[in-house]
């Protein structure tokens, strides 16, 4: 006993002072790991003490009527109730299906490429579909296992188009035969979009327009419709060829007892000073109220559509980095002119939304992004960040300061999806005339 416990002792190492005061210094960096505490960004502006934290501000977003704009969108997508009627007579008309066709022509002969006497893989047949489907029934347009994607649909429904070639590949690889669709721009779960633009590709000569357009749409009726299908050239690519996206969030606001709509005449009235109202009869026709409790007390629960506008409108014709209103992208692309974006348009406006509960329709805001590009979730967080700002009081410049910052917990936590919706994609140069809100 006494000599395998003696050969045990020999067995272990030995450990020196030096690695004792190294594992000592790891246990309490270890631990002062474990105790880190991630407090919210310090601002150091005088509104920072009426400015919502990120919980605070999720609260606010989330405590809406969602269900609504989700109705709204699921009716648009399937052509029952315009967009365009949610404006009224101030909003100019944005290109229709004639114009996409005449897109269409055009993008088909990029770079002076013909389509006559190719053979190779010049010989391919590219179409390009516009697709409009609703946010909620989906997983995201993203192609993921055991998900429910627009992605996963669309080229489920294309497989039978490919050709032989492509399909035998497939088959020898264990694959479902399944087309390949490049797409503008992923829009993420519970995302709506009503012209979507992707395209497809194959060797195949007799493949037909309304085959492919009959295809898609019998694969989820009432959920995802093919607006537009065409043939175009092989050169066109629907994210690379692509100028600018319109992005429209609806931003559902509770009733209370207020009644009349923001008037440009108030929002001019309105005081600049950081965290001044304006006076009294000006509030009443221009602040919006919330009944929802918020943490703070003191903080204010209400905001002005006119100062969200005048945020957004201050990003406008400027090449500017949203990294700080970006979520989930690669460290790779946190720096430089991957995170660098130009806002054609950014407004905001207030009308209200056609419900058949409401006599006069639930008031929302409507906030319109046009830009060359979009980060993930850039949109929704833009759209959360202005509205605390605006409730703060903070000055028109605030979120060009913030783009300054060096960390996200600067912005708002993202706004729901379910406000978002992609309008259209553009392929021509950005006409300032052709908005939603002017």
């Amino acid at each position: 006993m006494l000599r395998t416990s003696l050969q045990t002792l020999k067995s272990l190492p030995i450990i020196t002072k030096q690695q004792t005061r190294r594992f000592t210094k790891n246990s309490v960096v270890m631990e002062a790991q474990n105790d880190k505490v991630y407090v919210q960004y310090n601002h150091t502006d005088s509104c920072k003490f009426s400015r919502w934290t990120a919980r605070e501000s999720f609260q606010f977003m989330y405590a809406r009527p969602w269900q609504e704009v989700v109705d709204f969108y699921s009716k648009s997508v399937n052509g029952k109730l315009p967009l365009l009627e949610l404006f009224g007579t101030q909003a100019h008309d944005v290109h229709g299906d004639d114009k996409i066709e005449e897109v269409s022509n055009e993008t088909g002969f990029l770079e002076g490429v013909s389509n006559v006497d190719k053979s190779g893989r010049w010989a391919r047949v590219t179409f390009k579909i516009v697709l409009s489907y609703h946010g909620g029934s989906f997983d995201g347009w993203q192609k993921q296992p055991g998900l429910n994607t627009v992605q996963g649909l669309v080229e489920k429904s294309l497989g039978r188009f490919v050709d032989e070639k492509k399909a035998q590949q497939l088959k020898e690889k264990c694959k479902p035969l399944e087309g390949c669709a490049l797409v503008a721009g992923r829009t993420d779960k519970g995302v709506s979009a009503l012209q979507q633009v992707c395209s497809f590709y194959t060797w195949r000569k007799d493949v037909k327009p309304h085959e492919i357009e009959d295809a898609i749409n019998d694969v989820a009726p009432g959920k995802i419709r093919v607006e537009s299908i065409s043939e175009v050239s092989r050169a066109f690519h629907p994210n690379f060829s692509a100028k600018w996206r319109r992005y429209l969030y609806i931003f559902p606001l509770n009733e209370g007892d207020i009644e009349n709509f923001t008037s440009h005449e108030n929002c001019e009235n309105q005081r600049n000073e950081c965290g001044e109202l304006a006076s009294e009869e000006n509030i009443e026709n221009s602040i919006i109220s919330d009944e929802d409790e918020l943490e703070g007390a003191k903080k204010p629960r209400s905001f002005s559509v006119c100062r969200v506008n005048q945020l957004l409108q201050q990003l406008e014709g400027k090449l500017l980095s949203y990294k700080m209103f970006a979520r989930d992208t690669k460290a790779s692309r946190n720096v430089g002119p991957p995170t660098e974006c130009f806002l054609y348009h950014a407004r905001a406006t207030e009308t209200r939304l056609p419900s058949p509960d409401h006599e006069k329709g639930i008031r929302v805001m409507c906030v319109e992004l046009v830009a060359n590009r979009f980060l993930r979730k850039m949109v929704r967080v833009l759209v959360a960040t202005s509205v605390r700002e605006a409730a703060a009081g903070a000055q028109e410049d605030a979120l060009l300061k913030l783009m300054d910052a060096t960390c996200r917990r600067a912005t708002a936590p993202p706004a729901p999806p379910d406000g978002l919706c992609l309008v259209d994609v553009g392929y021509t140069e950005f006409d300032p005339r052709n908005c939603l809100i002017p």
